[in-house]
């Protein structure tokens, strides 16, 4: 006669694992918010500075056909219309004579202002643009902003 016995099989998870699990999990999510969340407010940054390109390219332009050096101080940019206003973007302005454009966001968290400059060695040179970003902490700025 054969007998129907059962053997001993672990049917589920206990409860020491599971909550080994849920630990494993809360330190993970512990990490990675943090990190996404200044990965959102970075990219936030980068879009209102690529709303400064438009700037960026009307000062090139108008250096050229003006004849003169970006770094000499009479570049007339008087022509300039500033963009309108974003959610994260509040205003985008540029310095007559200088060129130099003023960037100020409003990402909440991480509002400041971003400072542009341009300069060039000479007539014929490219222009170079030099980002920096005061105020701004490092994780929160673009890799173009953060400087050395």
């Amino acid at each position: 006669m054969i007998k129907n016995t059962r053997l001993d099989r672990q049917a589920g998870f206990t409860l020491i694992e599971l909550m080994i699990v849920i630990a494993i999990l809360a330190i993970l999510l512990s990490i990675a918010i943090p990190a996404y969340q200044n990965y959102s407010i970075r990219a936030q940054n980068t879009e209102c500075l690529s709303i400064a390109g438009s700037a960026k390219a009307f000062i090139s332009e108008t250096v050229q056909s003006q004849g003169v050096a970006v770094d000499s101080g009479s570049v007339d940019l008087s022509t300039w219309t500033a963009p309108a206003a974003t959610e994260n973007c509040s205003s985008v302005a540029v310095a007559d004579g200088t060129g130099v454009i003023t960037v100020t966001t409003s990402v909440q968290g991480s509002s400041g202002t971003f400072t542009i400059t341009p300069s060039q060695a000479s007539l014929t040179d490219a222009i170079q643009w030099n980002c920096t970003a005061p105020g701004v902490p490092a994780n929160h700025a673009p890799a173009s902003c953060r400087g050395s």
